[in-house]
């Protein structure tokens, strides 16, 4: 199987994962784990809001490599920049956890832009 196609289920994995260490709280009520008290501000809000994003920027990510693999691009850019995709997306997760907006502005643009190269491949390839 294509490296790409593994990398559509890390990011779909991704968001999970992001934001599991802010439920890692004695705090955190399973029962209600929607609470919005439990959410409104810090690490733990950042964390929800790195998760929600991550749930936004999957379905064209996923998208633009199933579009790049049956239009015949070349696989191993494919495969390279949907590995530089992951990478970013954890860039960007990181940058949100420790509070730097900038680099994570960055991190989500270059990811975008890698989406996008990744859905037009075809035509450069």
């Amino acid at each position: 199987m294509p490296v790409a196609y593994w990398c559509v289920l890390a990011a779909a994995i991704l968001p999970v994962l992001t934001v599991f260490p802010a439920k890692l709280n004695k705090d955190f009520d399973n029962a209600n784990p929607r609470d919005p008290a439990y959410w409104k501000d810090g690490f733990r809000a950042r964390a929800q809001a790195a998760q929600a994003n991550g749930f936004e920027a999957f379905p064209f990510f996923a998208v633009a490599v199933f579009v790049a693999m049956s239009q015949g691009a070349d696989r191993y850019w494919i495969d390279q920049l949907a590995v530089l995709f992951v990478l970013l997306r954890l860039i960007y997760v990181f940058c949100y956890w420790t509070n730097r907006a900038s680099p994570r502005s960055l991190a989500w643009a270059a990811g975008w832009l890698t989406t996008i190269a990744l859905f037009t491949s075809s035509l450069w390839s």
